[in-house]
């Protein structure tokens, strides 16, 4: 049984003002056919076609046929066919986009009608050096190299501080190393480091990680802020501190500069979270800015450890170092009593610096503890005694947040063009460049400062200077400036990865009770919620307000 149907359609003509007019004209035939029942009972079915016969005045006619519809069910060679082409290995980002094109450049891919085009999104496109290398720089040379390495070396020594950034930039190394093991192993999605732990092991063993490294992301803001505060007020303009510091070298571990460092630091906060609440686009305009000073910062430092262009002295008496003020001079520090704050590398200062030197609380240079009675006879002499007591593990959880800035690259994996590739060789190159920033500073001053400044935590034997801003070329105000934004900008970044860590730990709804965290704002979708729980978590270890009570806490975490 056949059945045919016809029909003819005759567009309407239309006149062109020249009294011409042009017919065309179109029939559309459908034909659908059902054969004789099959020997084994059934009915061979045909799929139905449409005959399309064009006619343009007299013109040859070209004839198409054309299927109704297509069968979707699956035959048996194409299921093979898939079984046979099947592979184990993940494709990658490129992989993934050459196979898009080709589909889209496939004749069989183009539809029959015309359709509006539609603007593609824009693909990622930030590579190795920029994506990775240099914000996992910026975020790892901040504000131990700046503040406090050189304390570590006249406490620790040259062997023991090696020692302590060996291990930690081991430790790094093999996190990294294990990191690119996954990013290696599949597309790797928006999201950073988490989704790659969550996606790899499953949520839940990531959720944990996620809550520790989320911890570690925001008190490391708190680290960044105190320091960007103490280089203002300690260094920078000492006049600007709300509460007056006491005479005398307890003066800036006083309650009085504590409560300074604990004002202005939430004042800074403040700021930072407000410009990362307006837009992160602020934030990633900022960071060239801040790794342009970090880098100027590093070149400047190792210039003037191998150039002596100054030679600032201190005071000794009778073995005891002896603060010096800005405005008020020490009637002690005159004559023999001076001696060269800077050796230079050929005095042999490095063998003096080679073994540790650690103090107790209120002990002096000589070795002896000022007794509590007689506190008022030495602060009227101006003697520098430890404010804390020190050994290697105390000062190893100082130094390791120095070196946990090696999730920036990762945490940028959504704006990668390649983060299979860019992940690993970044992330690896960044750690071995700045293991070695790290160890050659060590050994460097060491062998330049004296040991006795070295172990002079805030530079009150020369006068409130930082050690590192003296030795550098040309000027220390390069250091002080550079410095200073280098950990505005690291505070920054960890103000912006921490909320979103969260709001994607609260989106994967391990943990219930952060439910409302996953929530973010309308449109744009940044973690609102996020960044206010992030901000009051950071306000917590501003309030704590000293430095070396906080880097344990982030060592802790990570």
């Amino acid at each position: 049984m056949s059945i045919s149907t016809k029909y003819q359609v005759t567009p309407v003509p239309e006149d062109d003002g020249d009294g011409d007019e042009q017919s065309q004209s179109v029939r559309f035939q459908i034909e659908h056919s059902v054969t004789a029942p099959t020997p084994h009972g059934g009915r061979s079915h045909n799929k139905p076609t449409i005959v399309v016969d064009d006619h343009h005045d007299g013109n040859n006619t070209t004839q198409q046929q054309l299927p109704l519809y297509q069968d979707n069910q699956p035959n048996l060679s194409s299921v093979l066919s898939k079984f046979a082409n099947y592979s184990p290995v993940i494709p990658t980002v490129k992989e993934l986009a050459d196979t898009e094109t080709d589909d889209e450049q496939s004749p069989s891919s183009k539809p029959l009608r015309k359709k509006k085009s539609k603007k593609k999104p824009k693909r990622p496109q930030l590579g190795t050096i920029m994506g990775v290398y240099l914000p996992c720089l910026q975020n790892i040379l901040g504000v131990i190299l700046f503040l406090r390495l050189s304390w570590m070396v006249g406490c620790a020594g040259i062997l023991e501080s090696l020692i302590i950034v060996f291990l930690c930039c081991t430790c790094t190394l093999l996190t990294a190393i294990s990191m690119s093991a996954i990013a290696t192993n599949g597309v790797v999605p928006a999201g950073g480091s988490y989704f790659m732990i969550s996606r790899a092991l499953g949520p839940e063993f990531g959720g944990a990680v996620g809550i520790l490294f989320y911890l570690g992301t925001t008190f490391a803001a708190s680290m960044y802020i105190l320091g960007a505060v103490e280089i203002f007020i300690t260094y920078m303009l000492p006049a600007a501190a709300v509460f007056k510091l006491p005479a005398g070298p307890e003066g800036l571990t006083s309650p009085e500069m504590y409560n300074n460092m604990r004002i202005y630091g939430t004042g800074l906060l403040m700021l930072m979270s407000l410009l990362v609440f307006v837009g992160v686009k602020y934030v990633n305009k900022c960071a060239s800015l801040f790794l342009f000073c970090v880098i100027i910062s590093i070149i400047a430092i190792y210039v003037g450890l191998f150039y002596r262009h100054n030679d600032p002295k201190f005071c000794v008496l009778e073995g005891m170092t002896l603060t010096q003020s800005k405005s008020d001079s020490n009637p002690f520090c005159k004559g023999d009593n001076l001696t060269s704050a800077f050796p230079g590398i050929d005095s042999g200062e490095i063998t003096n610096n080679f073994w540790s030197d650690y103090r107790q609380t209120n002990q002096m240079e000589n070795l002896e503890i000022i007794p509590t009675a007689d506190r008022s006879q030495y602060d009227a002499k101006g003697v520098l005694a430890a404010d804390m007591t020190t050994s290697f593990m105390i000062l190893f959880g100082i130094f390791f947040p120095s070196v946990t800035g090696i999730m920036a690259g990762s945490n940028r994996s959504g704006d990668l063009k390649d983060a299979q590739a860019s992940i690993p060789i970044g992330t690896i190159c960044a750690i071995l460049t700045t293991s070695f920033i790290y160890l050659s500073n060590v050994i460097l001053l060491g062998a330049v400062v004296h040991g006795k400044v070295l172990r002079d935590k805030f530079g009150q034997s020369l006068g409130d200077e930082l050690i590192v801003a003296l030795v550098a070329w040309p000027n220390k105000w390069l250091i002080l400036v550079g410095s200073l934004l280098s950990t505005i900008g690291a505070g920054l970044q960890s103000l912006t990865g921490a909320p979103r860590l969260l709001q994607a730990i609260a989106k994967d709804n391990v943990i219930p009770i952060l439910r409302p965290f996953g929530h973010g704002k309308k449109g744009s979708g940044e973690p609102t919620f996020s960044l206010l729980l992030t901000a009051c978590i950071t306000e917590v270890g501003i309030l704590i307000a000293v430095l070396e009570q906080v880097t344990p806490l982030i060592t802790l975490f990570f």
